[in-house]
């Protein structure tokens, strides 16, 4: 497969904001292409554009995921319930026309940690509300470096139909260029260039910004931790301590049950034993006694037989 035809397949993404590279679908336009282009470019040269001066824009930025393209029929109620599935919602904004008070089609929600926003972020994408299909992404006005939003001529995505696409976003990346690259005059112009050899696929999710932990916070985190695994160690102890105080009561109590066993088998075995040798000895009792009976029998008949002969030797005989 050739370097051209795997390129066409491969995407990158957008760090930063610069609106001359926004307009080309490569990244590698060195002009603005159209009047909102330039006057996005002005902008951001000039510095009109303060992206935490909206005082609406309140909140934790790692914590708040940016909902587009709703239907002009959805509430509040309905988008707090579609995305309170990804986990819980701190606050919602639903972005009105100040005049009409009609929804605008975009709104910023805010969760309680950043784990479920990254959620949301993953799975919301792309979802049906109300007959229509969502795009979410990140804060990109408080954490995108150099951000402009549409209304100044900036943005990201867009339709074909207003012929204004911006292209590095989620929605729509930048393809990987088929041309060569001008490196001198994007460098000139601030622009990065294409990463080479560092494509995305198509099917690939970027990952939103991180939050940049300091010295301090990492040394909570420690602390934090630290305190949360000694507090799982005493819980395991407490545990552990009334299994061994169950384990010996049952030991207690099934030792007594043994003892308890042994003595009453032992006390009728003793009971066995004495009733065994009772009639033993009965038994030998009795025939003691028809011993005794026997021998005086037969004294009486040998004391009847001397008495017999002897008067037969002393008697007369007859002629």
């Amino acid at each position: 497969m050739s370097v051209r035809s795997k390129n066409l397949n491969s995407v990158f993404y957008a760090d930063s904001y610069h609106p001359i590279q926004a307009g080309s679908i490569d990244g590698t336009d060195v002009v603005p292409h159209d009047n909102a282009v330039y006057r996005a470019q002005l902008c951001s040269s000039i510095g009109l554009y303060d992206p935490f001066g909206d005082p609406k824009a309140t909140g934790d930025p790692y914590c708040t995921l940016f909902v587009a393209r709703l239907s002009r029929l959805t509430t509040e109620d309905t988008l707090r319930k579609v995305m309170s599935k990804y986990g819980r919602v701190k606050n919602l904004r639903l972005v009105r026309d100040i005049v009409t008070g009609a929804s605008r089609g975009y709104a910023f929600v805010e969760y309680e940690t950043e784990r479920e926003m990254r959620r949301a972020y993953m799975d919301a994408h792309h979802l049906i509300v109300d007959d229509c299909e969502i795009i979410v992404d990140y804060n990109r006005q408080q954490l995108m470096p150099g951000w402009i939003p549409r209304r100044l001529g900036g943005g990201l995505s867009g339709k074909k139909e207003s012929g204004q696409l911006r292209f590095g976003g989620r929605e729509k990346p930048f393809r990987a260029p088929l041309k060569p690259i001008p490196y001198e005059e994007l460098k000139k112009l601030g622009i990065p260039p294409p990463p080479e050899g560092r494509y995305m696929s198509r099917f690939q999710v970027p990952s939103p910004p991180r939050r940049e932990r300091n010295l301090s916070d990492r040394e909570e985190d420690s602390h934090s931790h630290r305190r949360g695994s000694n507090d799982r160690n005493r819980t395991e102890d407490a545990l552990r301590s009334s299994m061994d105080m169950e384990e010996g009561r049952y030991r207690r109590s099934s030792s007594h049950r043994d003892e308890h066993s042994r003595g009453r088998n032992s006390s009728e075995r003793s009971g066995r034993y004495h009733d065994r040798s009772s009639s033993e000895k009965e038994h030998r009792h009795w025939s003691s006694v028809d011993t005794d009976k026997h021998s005086r029998k037969r004294k009486e008949r040998d004391e009847r037989s001397r008495r017999r002969e002897k008067y037969n030797r002393h008697s007369p005989h007859e002629d």
